[in-house]
């Protein structure tokens, strides 16, 4: 569907990022091409006040190059923009004619406050933030956008100089990092916040940031955490490992920077100003926890895209169980069954939650992982367990983060089939504690799963009762059960052996039926 397809374009003063995308209804798009170039458009542009020519050579060839990527894909609309380094130069302009005259390229350049409702509009389109005070924000090379706001309310909208690009030509001139620079910088930092924020600054329960800076961020905290994850949008961090990272950034050269596990070795030298910044702005709000939109700016102008052309419906709350079974439908999965699975690994979870320290993150994950359980069916009733897998770990869904698409995407693949093994990469590389809540919710989804054995929710009640190490199942319903007491007692193994459990189970096909 060529007619639409439609392209965005972000001209930073680090990088130029496009993306072209085919869409398709209700806002929903696929991305179908996705490329950055460094091209450093603001080197030197706090000394000099303008563009350099290799920085503006470098910026025509790479916009020209994909300006014919966009064309390959006959796309019928482009979104391009610029942002602070363009604003800010004063031959800005000049560059803007000489990219449409070259390419054809439209390019718009935007306010600051622009910037920050395109990354606003990108995280509230990712995130579950309704009636959660929060902190919008994405880091550039040249500027730093803040918003901050109670749901969909937004409270304060900033554009502050406080680029990583910008940053490190004007504090940072040593290699190693200087402690006495270093300071300077943590000063501006705060000050400059400080003077521009007038509002509220308690209360703050989390950030949502974007840009290179942030993904470089979580790559390298994910590498030293040994998690690897297809896509780091999502991804969740605390302050205290922020704190770290940026410590043992400061004291290395440029040289041992570019060697480390998660950095792109084109951002080692702007990367200790710019994880300054966050960790100044995370200690500015007092908030410990970050988290990571990978999307930001560029996604933004998409949205925006789609919405000029009424293509966008109307703002409602998205919500996790939504998401899933949006998935779950795409790949033709049976929604009663995955329902009734659902709705009977809730009550086995209830009366085992307080054993075990869980709460409603991990009542998520179960009832989310049933109601995608059976989606490799999309690909082959064959091994439709390990398709389920791997459907589920390279899904887009709202709501979780890459660590909770891993474990659901885990537990969904034990519903059937082999126990989990040693042999088995996708949970050996699971951390010990992720391992053993993997076995107990995918024991639990696993029985579930042999409860509805005809798929026709004969079982209309299930009651659990914990004695000690005894778990009582009794059945309720208005038929005969014994085909669903046969599937659960089959499938009870790793329930038992993960929660060290003896598993008593009773029918009563005629017991009232009670409202779940």
């Amino acid at each position: 569907m060529r007619q639409n397809r439609m392209a965005a374009i972000d001209i930073g003063t680090n990088s130029i990022r496009s993306i072209i995308v085919e869409t398709a209804g209700s806002g929903k798009y696929k991305i179908l091409d996705d490329e950055k170039v460094l091209v450093r458009l603001g080197e030197g542009l706090h000394q000099t006040g303008a563009i350099s020519a290799a920085a503006w050579d470098r910026a025509i060839e790479a916009l020209s190059r994909q300006k014919k990527i966009i064309d390959g894909y006959r796309v019928t609309s482009i979104e391009a923009v610029a942002t602070s380094a363009v604003r800010k130069a004063s031959n800005g302009r000049e560059l803007v004619a000489a990219v449409k005259e070259q390419t054809g390229l439209k390019i718009e350049v935007i306010s600051g406050e622009e910037e920050a409702e395109l990354a606003a509009l990108s995280a509230q389109h990712n995130f579950e933030l309704e009636g959660v005070r929060h902190l919008i924000f994405d880091i550039g090379g040249g500027s730093l956008e803040l918003i901050s706001a109670l749901g969909a309310h937004t409270e304060e909208m900033l554009s502050l100089e406080l680029g990583a690009v910008f940053l490190t030509e004007s504090f940072l001139k040593s290699d190693p990092v200087q402690q006495a620079e270093h300071q300077k910088l943590r000063k501006h930092v705060r000050k400059t916040l400080k003077t521009a924020y007038t509002g509220e600054r308690t209360g703050m329960q989390c950030l949502v940031g974007s840009g290179g800076t942030v993904t470089s961020i979580a790559a390298m905290v994910a590498a030293a955490r040994g998690e690897k994850f297809d896509s780091l949008h999502g991804y969740e961090l605390l302050r205290s490992e922020l704190v770290h990272l940026l410590a043992m950034l400061a004291r290395k050269s440029d040289k041992e920077r570019r060697a480390l596990p998660g950095l792109n070795p084109d951002r080692s030298d702007i990367i200790v100003a710019g994880v300054t910044a966050v960790d100044e702005l995370m200690d500015f709000f007092q908030v410990n926890h970050l988290k990571v939109n990978e999307r930001g700016i560029r996604e933004g102008l998409i949205l925006r895209g789609l919405r000029r052309r009424n293509l966008l419906p109307e703002k409602k709350r998205r919500s996790w169980r939504e998401g899933t079974l949006e998935f779950a439908r795409s790949c033709h999965s049976d929604e009663g069954h995955a329902l009734q699975v659902a709705r009977l690994s809730r009550q086995i979870f209830l009366a085992l939650a307080k054993r075990y320290g869980w709460g409603d993150k991990e009542l998520r994950l179960l009832e989310a992982a049933a109601i995608m359980h059976d989606v490799g069916y999309f690909i082959s009733y064959s091994s439709h367990h390990k398709h389920s897998y791997h459907l589920i770990r390279h899904a887009d869904l709202f709501g979780f983060t890459p660590r909770e698409r891993e474990l659901m995407a885990n537990i969904a693949r034990y519903h059937r089939k082999s126990m989990p093994k040693k042999k088995h990469d996708e949970y050996t590389r699971l951390s010990a504690a992720d391992q053993l809540l993997v076995s107990r919710l995918g024991g639990i989804l696993r029985l579930c799963d042999g409860l509805d054995r005809r798929r026709n929710a004969v079982v209309q009640q299930l009651d659990c009762v914990l004695d000690k190490d005894l778990l009582r199942l009794t059945l309720g319903g208005d038929e005969d059960m014994s085909v669903e007491l046969y599937g659960a007692k089959a499938k009870s193994d790793l329930l038992q052996e993960s929660c060290r459990l003896k598993l008593d189970f009773q029918s009563h096909p005629h017991l009232q039926v009670a409202t779940m």
